[in-house]
């Protein structure tokens, strides 16, 4: 309807004029607001729906609507002139919100990025900071180029969905409840033979299965299965990730957890999965669960040749099995709350 009335399609006059460029101002701005909201839901950034936090996200787009209106009232020409023809400051309004809003995305997603070790997590977080981009081209182009062509509009509505597509390669990738890769990213990882060779690293495969997690279930509930879940992924992604070690963490099945990894020593093994475990023991008694959680793990190491990651898969998987018997034989049942 905007592009009819600046075309002469539609009849040009006061109130088309200002009707259409103000539902433009409100829809840039509600599109904009509805992607950052988009964003700090697939971030999970806390507390976002606090209503103080809920009314600090909309302020600017109030603030700046009140600025404009007022501004229209007091001096009408500031923003449309006789020849009803849009004035620089008018399209100030019109972006300064999206601007606003586009620029809080990419401030966020830049920082999260940075302290980010996963490099799929890091991607994703690019992926967020980057696109938004297009539509500040896109709005610099209109404003500066082509002032009658809704450049910003479209460069808008192919951003979000670009990055809904992206959303939506993210959901089948990784698991829900841990946020770990699943079995299908896992696949797809091992399918590309460049990630399992780092020059000058050796590539380990291991391989973590949470002991008498049926009586925890059992015992206390599928709730508390899940947070014992949780607590295990967060322990390996955390001991993972404060070493500055090539990895790729996934969760492969039900309670069973894979990591492939490229340390420098075979050494690093030993101590990743005692941290492991030393991060799972130290949650456990912080959170004051009513199980005692423990693992047991597997390693194997994939080597030249002939071997394949099925096969160091398969080594890693013998190997955590006679670890979890031996750690039947010495040590207490995950059930015991001591």
């Amino acid at each position: 309807v905007w592009s009819a009335v600046l075309a002469g399609i539609l009849q040009r006059s006061i109130y088309t004029v200002v009707i259409c460029s103000f539902a433009d101002y409100v829809l840039m701005a509600v599109i904009t607001l509805a992607w950052l909201n988009y964003v700090m839901a697939v971030e999970q950034v806390p507390h976002r729906n606090r209503p103080l936090n809920r009314f600090a996200v909309i302020f600017p787009f109030l603030l700046t609507t009140l600025a404009m209106i007022l501004t229209y009232w007091l001096d009408p020409e500031a923003l449309l002139s006789e020849e009803l023809v849009l004035q620089p400051t008018f399209f100030v309004f019109l972006l300064i919100v999206p601007f606003i809003y586009i620029a809080s995305v990419m401030i966020y997603a830049m920082r999260r990025a940075k302290m980010e070790d996963n490099p799929i997590e890091r991607r994703k977080h690019i992926y967020i900071g980057f696109f938004p981009l297009v539509v500040v081209v896109g709005g610099l182009v209109e404003v500066v180029l082509l002032p009658h062509t809704p450049i910003f509009c479209f460069s808008a509505t192919a951003l979000m969905l670009i990055f809904y597509i992206k959303a939506l390669d993210t959901q089948i990738s990784v698991d829900p409840l841990t946020h770990l890769n699943n079995r299908g990213q896992l696949l797809r990882y091992i399918s590309q033979h460049a990630n399992l060779h780092i020059d000058g690293r050796q590539t380990f495969v291991i391989m973590l299965d949470v002991n008498d997690f049926k009586l925890i279930n059992d015992t206390y509930g599928h709730a508390e299965g899940d947070r014992a879940l949780v607590i295990i992924a967060e322990a390996i992604a955390t001991a993972v990730r404060g070493r500055e070690l090539p990895a790729f963490i996934g969760r492969y099945g039900g309670d069973e957890f894979i990591l492939i990894v490229h340390p420098q020593e075979k050494s690093e093994m030993e101590s990743l999965i005692r941290e492991i475990r030393e991060r799972i023991a130290d949650t456990c008694r912080d959170q004051q669960t009513p199980f005692w959680l423990s693992i047991g793990a597997g390693y194997d190491e994939l080597l030249d040749g002939q071997d394949t990651i099925q096969k160091c898969m398969q080594r890693a998987d013998k190997k955590l099995y006679l670890d979890k018997e031996y750690i039947k034989l010495h040590y207490a049942s995950s059930s015991s709350e001591e």
